[in-house]
């Protein structure tokens, strides 16, 4: 096996994941269920900080994960009960996943956008400052935050870490903004200079748009698919030009994984940002996307433009990830085609009311053997 293979399976490694102490804020939702799933499997003890589950169903409660997650609810916005329930915790390893995560919201509800993903974060980092003053073994702070964090200039490249960022909507700019409030916690309190002294790495992950099984948000591509395949109707598009990087959300947790690990193990070396992409040829328009999905589905699907106006969004963001190649050695494992079949895969068992928890876990295994 070549030395990129090698890294590439890092996070795989029970003798790191087993009874680590991981942090979740944001648990109850689409991405953060996935990584709860599979940090369950490696053997880490999660505890997990959010509101209820914002979808119903939901993957969190189809999966019953109350079983497997020592679970607060409550607001990311509520400074002393997060502040509270980490210190309960005293996790080895942090990673806030908790916001506002849909551009159509972020503009029927901006102030609550920027509440929850600016002022949230600020909540979050405090928390680990206090946590840490007060002992708690804290080693690693990963924030999840997102490729639209850019200022976007309909570039036909990918965008680097060090690109500017920035934002025309209040979703993509709140970002920007955690991206910023994080830069600034981690050189006022938590420099990579002074690792010796507070033994904490902060670091930050930004990743594309993110499909797969188990995703019921509004006004998200493959969850509208969902619901109007599930119910025989056609699919209507808003965008249908519009160009994203497309990946499995198994693609960009792999990496949350593996980044955790080299800042718990390396601590200051991994104290950045990091983009986790899918490769150029899975940049795609939404039609041919939606086309893709409709033929795994079936010939009786259909899909068609939306009439009407509606909220500005990017017509075209690329990531360039090959920092995370070079320096992790993270890969996307899954090509585009194979994530939509996945995706419709989880689809047509959810449809026959199959034990989802094992359906999600047989398709990290399959992900595992592949990567």
């Amino acid at each position: 096996m070549g030395n990129q293979a090698v890294l590439a399976t890092q996070w795989k490694s029970p003798s790191f994941w087993s009874n680590k102490k991981v942090f979740v804020t944001g648990h109850t939702g689409f991405k953060g269920s996935w990584l709860c799933i599979w940090l369950h499997s490696l053997g880490a003890s999660v505890t997990g900080y959010a509101l209820q589950p914002p979808t119903d169903p939901s993957l969190y409660k189809l999966c019953q994960l109350d079983e497997w997650v020592t679970s607060h609810t409550a607001d990311i916005r509520n400074p002393e009960q997060l502040a509270a329930a980490l210190e309960e915790a005293a996790p080895d390893i942090v990673i806030h996943m908790a916001a506002q995560p849909l551009v159509r919201r972020s503009y029927e509800q901006p102030a609550e956008t920027y509440e929850v993903n600016m002022m949230g974060t600020v909540n979050l980092l405090e928390a680990v400052r206090g946590a840490v003053q007060k002992g708690a073994p804290i080693r690693a702070v990963l924030n999840v935050t997102t490729d639209k964090c850019y200022r976007n200039r309909e570039w036909a490249w990918g965008y680097r870490e060090t690109d500017q960022l920035g934002g025309s909507d209040p979703y993509s700019s709140s970002k920007a903004c955690s991206e910023l409030i994080t830069s600034g916690y981690r050189e006022a309190f938590f420099p990579p200079g002074a690792y010796d002294r507070h033994r904490v790495a902060v670091a930050t992950a930004r990743a594309g748009n993110v499909i797969g099984g188990g995703d019921w948000a509004k006004d998200r591509l493959l969850p509208d698919c969902t619901r109007a395949l599930l119910r025989g109707e056609r699919i209507k598009l808003r965008y249908p030009q519009a160009v994203r990087p497309w990946q499995h959300v198994l693609e960009p947790v792999s990496g949350y994984l593996m980044l955790a690990r080299k800042l718990f193990e390396q601590g200051p070396a991994f104290a950045e940002e990091w983009n986790f992409g899918p490769d150029e040829r899975d940049v795609l328009p939404v039609a041919d996307v939606v086309r893709k999905m409709c033929d795994l589905w079936g010939s009786s699907s259909a899909y068609e433009a939306e009439e009407g106006e509606h909220p500005h969004e990017s017509r075209l963001l690329m990531l360039d990830c090959s920092k995370a190649k070079r320096r992790l050695g993270w890969h996307p494992v899954w090509n585009l085609d194979t994530a939509l079949a996945k995706t419709a895969e989880w689809v047509k068992a959810y449809e026959r009311q199959s034990d989802m928890r094992a359906v999600c876990l047989q398709q990290i295994q399959d992900y595992g053997k592949e990567g």
